[in-house]
C-alpha cells in the first residue's frame, strides 16, 4: 500500500472534518442538542436506516431544525458513549464525502434492570465548507447490528 503526500491545506481540511465527526459524538454524549444542530447546514438532509443498508429509511429529515427532536431523544437514556472508528474522506474543493464507523453504547433501565444496547453504526456523509468551517450537508445513518444485554453491578 502506498501513501500519497498531501498538502498542508488538505491535511487541515481532513483534520477539521474528523473533528466535526467527533464533535457530533461528543454533543450526543453530553446531551447538547443545540451544539449538535450547529454542526449541520441549515438545509441539511438526515436519513436513518434502522433496518440497515438496502432498507427503506425509518427517518428522512430535512432542515437543521427537524433534527432537534432526534437529538433530544437521547435524553431517554441514562448514559451514552459513542466510539468513532475508522473513517474515509474524499475532498472536492469546498465539498467532501466520507464514511465513518461508530459503536454507540446506550444505558437505560427497563423492568427493574439496567440494560446496555450497543449499536454498530455506519455513517455516509456529505460535507460542506461554509465560511471556513466544515458542516454536515447530509448524514445517512445505517444500523448494521445491535445487541442488548443486562448490566451487572
Amino acid at each position: 500500500m502506498t501513501h500519497a503526500a498531501i498538502s498542508p491545506e488538505e491535511a487541515a481540511d481532513r483534520l477539521a472534518i474528523r473533528e466535526l465527526v467527533d464533535a457530533y459524538a461528543y454533543c450526543a454524549d453530553s446531551r447538547d442538542a443545540d451544539g449538535q444542530n450547529a454542526l449541520f447546514t441549515t438545509d441539511t438532509h438526515f436519513v436513518v436506516y434502522m433496518e440497515g443498508e438496502g432498507s427503506d429509511p425509518t427517518d428522512d429529515l430535512h432542515g437543521r431544525e427537524s433534527l432537534t427532536p432526534v437529538f433530544e431523544n437521547l435524553n431517554t437514556y441514562e448514559a451514552t458513549m459513542h466510539f468513532n472508528g475508522q473513517s474515509t474522506v474524499e475532498l472536492h474543493g469546498d465539498r467532501a464525502t466520507g464514511k465513518t464507523y461508530c459503536l454507540a453504547h446506550h444505558v437505560y433501565s427497563q423492568d427493574g434492570e439496567r440494560k446496555l444496547m450497543v449499536a454498530a453504526l455506519r455513517y455516509r456523509d456529505a460535507f460542506l465548507k461554509h465560511h471556513g468551517a466544515w458542516l454536515f450537508a447530509e448524514r445517512r445513518l445505517y444500523l448494521d447490528w445491535a445487541e442488548t444485554r443486562v448490566l451487572r453491578p
